[in-house]
C-alpha cells in the first residue's frame, strides 16, 4: 500500500474525528444543509476547490432538476457536452461539490458540462434518481440547439453514486431509453448493491467512505426495493454489457468501493467495450471532489480530459 500525502492523512484524521457516518444521521435535511454550508466556507473552498476562472456558470432547470451549466468563456457552439452526476450515496450531495472538476473539463475540452441535481433518498428512493438522470440526458439532447451543444457528441460522467447513475444511463440509452452516447466516465462507481468484494474488507474503516457507510447508503437508497437485482440498481448485473460507449473507469487505492470499478471493467471488456482503467495511489474515495487535501485529483482530472479529448 502506498502512503498517503501528508495533507491527505491530516484531512483523513480530522474527518474521522469530526464527521458522523450516514448511519448515525437522524435529521438528513439538516445534515445536507450543514454540508452545503461547509462547502461555501473558506475551508470548504480549499477542500472542494473553486470554479475555473476560464468558465462561465449558469443555473437552469433541466427536466425539473436544478442544474449548473459550465461553458468555456468565448466558446462558440455547437460544442460537445458532458452530463455529470454528483456523488453522495444517492442520499446527499449537490452539483456544487463537483464544480472544481466540471468547470475545468469545460475549459480544457472546450465543451459544455451540465451538472444536475437529482432526487435523493430516502425521501425519493430508487429508481427516482435513475429516472431523473435519464430525463436530464434526454432533455439535454432534445434541447441541443438551445443549449449550444452537438447532440451527436454527448458523454456521461459521474462519481460514486453518480458513477452508478452514469453507468445505468449508458445501459438505458443503449436499450433505447435515451440518446446515443459517445463515452462514459465512471469515477469510483458503485455498480453492485450486495456482493462483498475484497477491497471492502481491506478498507472497511477508510475515511470518507467505510463499509458501514456503504451498506447504510444502499439501504437508504433502495428502501422497499432492497433485494432487487434490477440492473438499474446494480449495473454490473445487466444481462449484457455489449454495445455500450467507450468507458474510462477511475478507482482509488484506499477505497472500499475499489473492486466495484475493477469488476465493472472486467464486465465491459468481456463484452467487447473499449475500457481505459486507472487506480490512483494514495487516493481516498471521493478524491476527485477533494483537490485541496488529495493532490492526485489533478492527475485524475488530466486523465479525464485526455480521455474526453479522444472520445468526444
Amino acid at each position: 500500500m502506498t502512503a498517503m500525502a501528508l495533507r491527505t492523512r491530516v484531512f483523513a484524521r480530522l474527518l474521522k474525528a469530526g464527521e458522523k457516518g450516514i448511519e448515525e444521521v437522524v435529521d438528513l435535511p439538516a445534515h445536507r444543509a450543514k454540508r452545503a454550508k461547509l462547502q461555501r466556507s473558506r475551508v470548504g473552498r480549499w477542500v472542494f476547490g473553486t470554479i475555473d476562472r476560464g468558465a462561465t456558470t449558469e443555473e437552469i432547470l433541466v427536466a425539473g432538476c436544478r442544474t449548473l451549466v459550465y461553458r468555456p468563456r468565448g466558446g462558440m457552439g455547437p460544442l460537445p457536452c458532458v452530463v455529470n452526476f454528483h456523488g453522495g450515496g444517492w442520499v446527499q450531495g449537490n452539483p456544487e461539490q463537483s464544480q472544481w472538476a466540471a468547470s475545468r473539463i469545460a475549459v480544457r475540452n472546450r465543451c459544455v458540462v451540465i451538472s444536475p441535481a437529482y432526487r435523493l433518498a430516502p425521501e425519493h428512493p430508487f429508481p427516482a434518481g435513475v429516472d431523473d438522470a435519464r430525463a436530464v440526458v434526454c432533455w439535454v439532447v432534445e434541447h441541443a440547439e438551445e443549449l449550444g451543444i452537438d447532440p451527436q457528441r454527448v458523454a456521461v460522467m459521474g462519481d460514486s453514486a453518480g458513477g452508478n447513475l452514469a453507468a445505468v444511463t449508458s445501459l438505458d440509452a443503449r436499450d433505447g431509453s435515451g440518446p446515443e452516447l459517445r463515452a462514459q466516465v465512471l469515477v469510483y462507481p458503485g455498480v453492485e448493491m450486495y456482493d462483498r468484494w475484497p477491497s471492502e474488507d481491506e478498507h472497511a474503516e477508510a475515511p470518507v467512505l467505510s463499509s458501514t457507510n456503504m451498506r447504510a447508503f444502499t439501504r437508504l437508497y433502495l428502501g422497499e426495493s432492497f433485494g432487487t437485482e434490477d440492473h438499474r440498481a446494480s449495473p454490473v448485473r445487466a444481462v449484457s454489457h455489449a454495445g455500450l460507449p467507450k468507458a474510462f473507469i477511475l478507482t482509488a487505492e484506499m477505497d472500499p468501493l475499489k473492486d466495484n470499478g475493477s469488476h465493472y471493467r472486467d464486465a465491459l471488456e468481456a463484452a467487447g467495450v473499449p475500457v481505459r482503467f486507472a487506480e490512483y495511489t494514495g487516493a481516498l474515495h471521493g478524491f476527485l471532489s477533494l483537490p485541496g487535501p488529495v493532490p492526485v485529483a489533478r492527475q485524475a482530472l488530466d486523465d479525464i480530459c485526455d480521455f474526453l479529448q479522444m472520445t468526444l
